[in-house]
């Protein structure tokens, strides 16, 4: 049985948000460095039992967004961009304050959008395994629609103007 009026698809998704919060709770617990393993066993999750085939993988095929102006890198692009985002993260890690690496590795990770689906899941999940791994709440952004939209225009605006 799923939650009346909801798809089996939107059930299975609430389900591995909470097993991939656990997840990131156990790898702050555990004192696990973020990297690629650790991204994508968590992508996994996000898609577990949704998409088998795309879980944890970097896609294969180009993307759009619904609704934005933002064009995702090309497949053949994003080995070398997600080598970039661990260097980046692994030089920053020391240096930036916590809550701006949170938000730079969110961003970044969602702007190069290496998956097919649930980017975005999965970079509020890195975005608050860093916090929490400095001993920060969990940042969460509200489900009501106008916190919804002015999220996603604030990643369009860095996204589509390069306002950092």
């Amino acid at each position: 049985m799923t939650i009346s009026g909801k798809s089996m698809r939107e059930h299975l998704e609430a389900i591995n948000h909470k097993e991939a919060i656990l997840f990131v709770d156990d790898l702050v617990s555990q004192k696990v460095d973020l990297s690629e393993y650790v991204l994508k066993q968590i992508h996994g999750i996000v898609l577990y039992g949704i998409d088998r085939e795309n879980a944890g993988v970097y896609r294969k095929l180009p993307v759009a967004i619904a609704g934005s102006k933002h064009l995702p890198p090309q497949p053949y692009l994003l080995q070398d961009l997600m080598d970039g985002y661990f260097q980046f993260y692994n030089q920053s890690k020391d240096h930036l304050h916590p809550v701006v690496l949170a938000a730079e590795m969110h961003e970044r990770l969602v702007t190069i959008h290496p998956f097919i689906d649930g980017n975005g899941r999965t970079s509020r999940l890195i975005m608050n395994l860093i916090l929490l791994q400095y001993g920060f709440p969990l940042a969460i952004i509200g489900g009501d629609y106008d916190s919804r939209m002015a999220y996603y225009d604030a990643l369009e605006k860095v996204q589509t103007e390069n306002n950092n």
